[in-house]
């Protein structure tokens, strides 16, 4: 679905919902019907991550431990799970983890009762330690470490575990030395592969398409809460699950919404925010329109200032550049403009980006004091924001990736206020 300049400012003008408002909530639901019929599935030709590359994420894993001196690594469920052996788990107080030694194959602990729904999920590894409802499951990971060899040592806990799986396993094996594992599952989450980039480049391309469906479904009197519904339906039949929020007018100046309670009205700003995954890789993308009306002069230089900002933080998104000049880059365009400074309001109140892959907020923050130097395969938002209290909110988000030649754009950044999108 292309919405063109043009097209975007019949649309947000109203005059394609004008029988809408006239007849109320029954054409209402059929001009929203209308515009997600246009919508089909786009995950046809996605690839997803083979376990081949995961066995190879495990080798890295295991090379990276060595480097760090740790013996094992401790999974509970989440992404760090998936990544590493394509399986996903549902968090519960029984604990299901996985370790992955220095040297071995992985091992997995679950209850009793679970371990044959478990073994039809696994991809990677074979063995399975139970422990029954009486037992304690943190003497099973523990005996795991033992025949692993490692009986002193340092062992890793990702930062996702649960604190009363790292305390049970601690009070196990206390002569061990627990360490975060972040040296080996941040250094290997943040570097994406091809695979990997092509799975977020289409999650934002479907993202993409879902803002334009919703943004030709904006109208007088509509809601946060309505915006996210349509979203939701568009996401679904593009194929994926996603979700993207609105907020309007003066709420559009808080980074991540007000509870006051918001109905559209022509000129109002509207910032609009979040993504999809695919295959468990995240889009985000932020965009902000002035809806109904021609933009105020006011609205148009605070939109350009905040253009500037975003282009000027992805042009200091250089390979072995910290992560702190994007931040730096893009904050003082809008300190130069006279706001701030640092996190004051008006003006940027928060780090310009973050890392990005199988969670919407990774490692790889654009922020001050981050000394990371940027390297090929890393992920990452550019959205700095320009929050006038009392007025409205810009923030322009696209992500970004590195290549060894510079940064590349997974969307392209909005050409102007009244064109949301490049094409």
């Amino acid at each position: 679905m292309s919405l063109k300049r043009r097209e975007f400012l019949r649309l947000s003008a109203g005059s394609s919902l004008g029988g809408v408002l006239l007849s109320g909530m029954p054409a209402m639901a059929a001009a929203r019907a209308g515009v997600l019929d246009e919508l089909s599935s786009m995950t046809g030709d996605v690839v997803p991550i083979t376990v081949e590359e995961r066995k190879a994420r495990i080798s890295k894993a295991q090379r990276l431990m060595g480097e760090n001196k740790i013996q094992a690594i401790l999974l509970d469920s989440g992404t760090s799970m998936v990544y590493f052996t394509g399986m996903s788990w549902g968090g519960s107080e029984r604990p299901m983890v996985a370790i992955i030694p220095a040297h071995g194959d992985v091992k997995y602990v679950c209850p009793a009762f679970e371990a044959e729904r478990l073994r039809e999920l696994i991809k990677i590894g074979t063995e399975v330690r139970v422990w029954e409802e009486h037992e304690s499951p943190y003497k099973v990971m523990a005996g795991i470490l033992n025949d692993f060899g490692i009986r002193t040592g340092t062992v890793g806990v990702e930062e996702r575990v649960r604190f009363f799986i790292f305390d049970g396993l601690r009070k196990e094996a206390p002569q061990l030395n627990y360490v975060s594992a972040d040296p080996v599952t941040a250094a290997c989450r943040m570097i994406k592969s091809p695979a990997e980039l092509a799975l977020m480049q289409k999650a934002n391309d479907i993202t993409v398409a879902a803002y334009k469906a919703c943004i030709a479904l904006l109208h007088e009197g509509m809601t946060p809460a309505e915006f996210s519904s349509s979203a939701e339906d568009a996401f679904s039949r593009l194929g994926v699950r996603g979700g993207l929020s609105a907020n309007f007018g003066q709420a559009s100046a808080f980074p991540h919404g007000s509870i006051q309670t918001q109905h559209l009205q022509k000129g109002d700003v509207v910032l609009m925010d979040d993504g999809c995954k695919v295959q468990g890789y995240c889009s985000d993308i932020s965009r902000c329109i002035v809806f109904g009306a021609e933009p105020t002069k006011r609205q148009r230089e605070i939109w350009e200032l905040e253009k500037k900002a975003q282009v000027a933080g992805f042009a200091a998104a250089q390979v072995g550049a910290p992560c702190e000049n994007v931040d730096a880059a893009a904050r003082k365009v809008i300190t130069d403009a006279g706001f701030g400074p640092g996190y004051k309001i008006p003006g940027l109140p928060h780090r310009t980006g973050h890392g990005i892959g199988m969670d919407i907020h990774e490692w790889g923050n654009m922020v001050m004091g981050n000394k990371t130097p940027l390297q090929p395969g890393m992920c990452f938002s550019v959205e700095p924001m320009v929050a006038i209290y009392g007025e409205f909110g810009m923030r322009l988000e696209d992500c970004a990736y590195m290549t060894e030649n510079g940064p590349r754009w997974f969307s392209q950044p909005s050409p102007a206020i009244d064109q949301p999108f490049a094409s």
